[in-house]
């Protein structure tokens, strides 16, 4: 696992693909707190993915879920 993300940009087309999968999973979690991160995103920015957080931020690393995900399936192993 690498101690360090990486801040390489994430495709328009990944990044909402995994807020939706995100969102997807979390929606039944109701006393999360990722679940309330996704309501409270969705309800401000009202759907306008313009306005969601993932948007915040160069690259669309905006969402700190979407950049876990997004380094958990860029993990690589490390050497010994």
């Amino acid at each position: 696992m690498n101690a360090t993300p990486t801040l390489d940009p994430i495709s328009k087309h990944l990044a909402f693909h995994l807020c939706a999968e995100i969102r997807r999973i979390n929606q039944k979690k109701h006393y999360s707190f990722a679940c309330w991160q996704c309501w409270g995103c969705m309800h401000v920015s009202q759907g306008n993915p313009d306005k969601m957080c993932l948007t915040s931020r160069p690259g669309y690393r905006g969402c700190q879920l979407v950049n876990m995900r997004y380094e958990q399936l860029h993990e690589q192993p490390v050497a010994v």
